[in-house]
């Protein structure tokens, strides 16, 4: 059994900055790939950025060189850095794993930016 929860959500100006981390209990995640997805009001949710074992990590274009996805295997915690933030950065975020052939997600955190 996995659990996620994802923290650090809220309400930021355009160009603004936050920090969300999502953090893994039940089993060490180090070994598993771990993705950050974003649901926008009224559309489905999608994969923005993801980081494999190896630490590789992949980006939506509309978020290279703005979005930051890293690991801490140590703390068993997935961040997600988000600088120069737009309104269209706007929704709902949530991590997700695979692990046994099954899918975790966490709750989900908001993130609103506007002025």
């Amino acid at each position: 059994q996995v659990q996620l929860v994802e923290s650090g959500g809220g309400l930021v100006q355009p160009g603004g900055s936050l920090r969300l981390s999502c953090a893994a209990s039940g089993r060490v995640l180090s070994r598993y790939p771990m993705g950050w997805y974003r649901q926008a009001p009224g559309l489905q949710r999608d994969l923005v950025a993801s980081i494999n074992d190896g630490g590789s990590t992949n980006y939506i274009d509309s978020v290279k060189g703005r979005f930051t996805i890293s690991r801490d295997n140590g703390k068993n915690t997935v961040y997600l850095q988000m600088n120069s933030l737009k309104p269209e950065d706007t929704g709902v975020y949530y991590c997700k794993t695979i692990y046994g052939g099954i899918t975790y997600w966490g709750q989900g955190t908001q993130v609103t930016v506007s002025s």
